[in-house]
């Protein structure tokens, strides 16, 4: 029993190994979209007017929002995980 569990486990982390990778690029492109809105002229931006003003910055919220949704997303999943694999080995709770 002690061996399947290590199992689920070296298996989970590396699917959580592989939801981090996601969420950095997820990361960088937030990044990379907040360092582009900072360099805007602050003085008659080339945007299409207000509408492409608007637009954008809703592109870098929505971008934003996603990426922490995503943290939370994988937050929950390392928990319900981890709260299994404690279950199974029945390691009392420190709580």
């Amino acid at each position: 029993m002690q061996n399947l569990l290590t199992e689920v486990a070296v298996h989970l982390s590396h699917s959580h190994q592989h939801m981090a990778r996601i969420l950095d690029a997820k990361r960088q492109v937030a990044v990379r979209m907040s360092q582009m809105v900072t360099a805007i002229p602050d003085m008659h931006p080339e945007l299409s007017g207000l509408e492409g003003l608007l637009e954008g910055s809703a592109d870098v919220t929505k971008n934003i929002i996603a990426y922490v949704v995503g943290l939370a997303d994988m937050h929950d999943a390392l928990a319900d995980s981890l709260e299994q694999i404690v279950k199974a080995a029945n390691i009392p709770d420190e709580e």
